[in-house]
């Protein structure tokens, strides 16, 4: 299980006063006080746990942080879904004007099918698998006869 291989600490940072935690960078939270737990898991897949109590100074800026994230992220997302489609077109608009004799060729039906597969489920990322079907399909070397 994954917590069980966790990193767990309490918060770096904290709202207890220093007599209380000698350098006052501990706000004292603990899996036993009811406080709170934040999980996050690092590019390397390790998990980090840290306990706060609900009125750590660090604990509140985490949650701002995450807010204006969130926030800005949708605003992107919304952004994105009402200027992809023309983008697409224009895109495809392009590619119509290359020669199929043309050394272009190959890289320019591959990014389209690249950019449909997006478009196909644009709620996700293009999986490796399918790049490299894409790939294999367009720059596939041809086998001596």
């Amino acid at each position: 299980m994954a917590a069980d291989r966790a990193d767990r600490r309490r918060c770096p940072r904290g709202s207890a006063p220093p007599a209380a935690v000698g350098d006052g960078l501990d706000c004292q939270a603990g899996p036993d006080g009811g406080d709170v737990r934040t999980i996050s898991v690092g590019r390397d897949t390790a998990v980090t746990e840290i306990w706060h109590t609900d009125k750590c100074p660090t604990y509140t800026i985490e949650r701002i942080l995450t807010g204006a994230s969130a926030a800005k992220v949708k605003e992107q997302n919304a952004r994105a879904k009402e200027a992809f489609p023309a983008a697409h077109q224009q895109l495809h608009e392009a590619a119509a004007t290359i020669p199929a004799d043309n050394a272009a060729a190959p890289f320019v039906t591959a990014l389209l099918e690249l950019v449909q597969a997006q478009a196909d489920d644009a709620g996700r990322f293009v999986t490796l698998p399918t790049w490299t079907e894409i790939l294999d399909r367009n720059f596939r070397s041809q086998e001596p006869t």
